[in-house]
């Protein structure tokens, strides 16, 4: 009986003691499980940690009005430096006179469906033929939108066994392209061709030891942050060393460069050594959606391929209309592109003259490189704004390293002389207080004593 009473003593331990173990295993599931709205709460991201000082001001501001040189911010009016209306025809009248026409004939529905099922008109294959001309290519395919239609190119072209060699400053869009690739990629340095060279020997090894894949090079016409071209007349010229196929993304280049506008292949001479060209309308057609040029056969095989498009709806008539118009003014009145550099070249000569760093652009984007902290920079901005009525993006860590800040100007056709002159002024004034101190916290506190 005893012997009985101990077995019952031992299980009832057991059973508590595989309780305590339920229990403790229940809590650390409870612990270790996190919600995902949890963790993004926890963790905004480099950018979003500023959100509620930065909303509506430094991030997602409101400019209001005709788009143009002045625009209105919290109901005054600015000098507007950060739209990339490069040519001026976002309020051109024939412009939004085409686009309110065909707003009226056509409204945004049409035409309903993916091109591929039952979105497809003459005059969206009209506008691919003139794209591919003027960019002197085969064929061309339209895409709805810039970013998305990059991202699905690359996906689309490079399967496991080819490698990507591309350009360390390639916009975000190549960069979430690269990201779904389940091959190799391999980096070079920004316009370093020595760099270049060295990837694609890299590239090229593991191709042949593979035995199979081919190589893809990326990169960009003009670099939409530095406004440095890229060299591609230089890296074409490795051609006739390696075998690769090459993709450059032109969208600050299209319209804006090269004798026709054609883009930076034509300013360098190399155009026909583009194996895809890829642009934007956003940028100097002042509308919506994107293209790609290049052979015939694998512009077919992109357009029955392309995910990102045949899953689409196709780009409403009315922006197809107004694209058509645009591309008509852009081939048209060089005047527009020439009174874009004449306005380039002052604001750049100005600055220059006035000893800012603007690096090493050879386009008519214009960075202005300075020294200083989040702070001082957020200072800056609102000086600028507040108190000049200039109106610019400016770039500042965790996007460049810290100690660091970058003014980000976008000339235009429509910018005036009193525009450049004002920002000039206003440039060289809140230039001397930052180097000053002026814009330092404390400095911003004893201010607000007196």
């Amino acid at each position: 009986m005893n012997i009985l009473t101990a077995i019952i003593s031992f299980c009832d331990i057991v059973i508590k003691i595989k309780k305590i173990i339920f229990a403790v295993l229940k809590h650390l599931n409870s612990t270790y499980m996190a919600d995902i709205f949890e963790r993004l709460i926890k963790n905004y991201g480099p950018l979003g940690q500023h959100r509620e000082r930065a909303h509506g001001y430094f991030a997602f501001p409101k400019l209001e009005g005709e788009i143009g040189n002045r625009m209105n911010f919290r109901g005054k009016e600015k000098i507007v430096w950060s739209l990339n209306n490069y040519l001026g025809l976002a309020n051109h009248p024939e412009v939004r006179k085409t686009d309110g026409d065909a707003a009226v004939q056509y409204g945004l529905a049409s035409p309903m469906g993916a091109r591929m099922m039952s979105g497809n008109t003459n005059q969206h294959e009209q506008l691919e033929r003139e794209l591919a001309a003027f960019e002197s290519k085969e064929d061309a395919i339209l895409l709805n939108f810039g970013y998305q239609g990059i991202l699905s190119l690359i996906d689309l072209l490079c399967s496991r066994h080819d490698v990507i060699v591309y350009d360390a400053e390639c916009h975000a869009c190549i960069i979430d392209g690269l990201r779904l690739h389940p091959g190799h990629r391999f980096v070079f340095k920004h316009n370093d061709i020595a760099d270049c060279e060295k990837q694609l020997q890299r590239a090229t090894a593991l191709t042949e030891k593979q035995q199979s894949g081919g190589i893809l090079v990326i990169t960009e016409g003009v670099f939409g942050m530095a406004g440095d071209q890229g060299k591609l007349k230089e890296i074409t010229a490795l051609k006739s060393k390696y075998s690769f196929r090459l993709l450059v993304d032109d969208a600050h280049g299209f319209g804006t460069l090269g004798k026709t506008g054609a883009g930076a292949g034509e300013e360098q001479g190399i155009q026909d050594d583009i194996d895809l060209y890829f642009s934007t309308f956003a940028k100097s057609m002042a509308s919506i959606g994107a293209f790609i040029a290049g052979p015939k056969q694998i512009i077919d095989y992109v357009r029955y391929n392309i995910r990102s498009q045949i899953f689409a709806k196709s780009l409403p008539m009315p922006i197809v209309m107004g694209n058509l118009k645009r591309l008509e003014l852009l081939r048209s009145k060089p005047e527009l592109k020439n009174k874009l550099w004449e306005n380039a070249l002052k604001l750049q000569n100005g600055l220059k003259e006035k000893g800012f760093d603007i690096g090493k652009t050879d386009s008519v984007v214009t960075p202005v490189y300075m020294k200083g902290g989040v702070e001082e920079a957020t200072h800056m901005v609102t000086d600028l704004r507040e108190n000049y009525n200039i109106f610019c993006s400016i770039v500042v860590y965790p996007v460049i390293p810290k100690g660091h800040i970058i003014y980000r100007l976008i000339p235009t056709a429509v910018h005036t002389d009193e525009d450049i002159r004002l920002t000039l002024k206003a440039f060289e004034e809140t230039k001397k207080k930052l180097d000053d101190g002026a814009y330092k916290s404390e400095a911003i506190a004893q201010m607000a004593e007196h």
